[in-house]
């Protein structure tokens, strides 16, 4: 993780950003660099700022979350995005997914649980609210499907299935390397499988499967 995790807030309500800003700024490490007032100032922002972590909301006039998201990813793919919003219905969370957010939480989220995410997704770890995650798995059974149009998953090795089961509760590579007991990059090796059998391409959409497919014990 980053010394000073720099982040990004894009919302269109002041006073959500204003109080939003006051929460993280709460934590030395955590620095908000520029505030957003839509999807398109928050992209033109992160251009400029680069900052490790933009705070996104969906529902915003003009250029909405969901694209903004799809642009940052798509220029600066380095840049983690995770979604804060009121939002709770299907389309919105796989959108923003599919865009590729790191992560996903309602507005009613306690304080401390948006600081930890916020310091998670800088490391590079997937955030999901247990309540959302559920929301999410109830939506792929319905759909009888993947995030996309993906062909069904190809059977993943012991050591795979490991190093997704620890994605999927939202550590990051280091974290998992280190109870595992593998290098860095040896993980970084083993998600790319992972993601190329599955037919995905983001940390959250690999744990969402895992749910989906009944891979973890449980969530935390």
């Amino acid at each position: 993780m980053p010394a000073n995790v720099r982040v990004l807030v894009v919302d269109d309500h002041t006073l959500v950003r204003r109080g939003t800003r006051e929460i993280l700024e709460r934590r030395a490490e955590i620095q908000v660099v520029g505030e957003g007032a839509d999807g398109e100032e928050g992209v033109s922002l992160t251009g400029q700022l680069r900052p490790d972590v933009v705070l996104m909301d969906l529902g915003m006039p003009g250029m909405g979350g969901v694209e903004a998201t799809r642009e940052i990813k798509q220029r600066w793919p380095q840049v983690n995005v995770l979604v804060l919003t009121v939002h709770d219905d299907d389309q919105y969370l796989f959108e923003a997914i599919r865009a590729g957010a790191s992560g996903y939480l309602l507005k009613d989220v306690h304080d401390h649980e948006l600081i930890d995410a916020v310091l998670s997704v800088a490391e590079g770890g997937a955030v999901l609210q247990p309540a959302v995650t559920r929301k999410l798995v109830a939506g792929l059974r319905l759909r009888g499907g993947v995030l996309d149009e993906a062909p069904p998953p190809s059977p993943l090795t012991q050591r795979e299935l490991q190093v997704l089961r620890l994605v999927a509760r939202g550590l990051s590579n280091r974290e998992v390397s280190d109870q595992l007991g593998l290098s860095v990059r040896t993980v970084e090796t083993h998600l790319s499988h992972v993601y190329r059998k599955l037919g995905v391409s983001s940390r959250t959409e690999a744990a969402v499967l895992a749910l989906r497919e009944s891979w973890l014990d449980e969530i935390s």
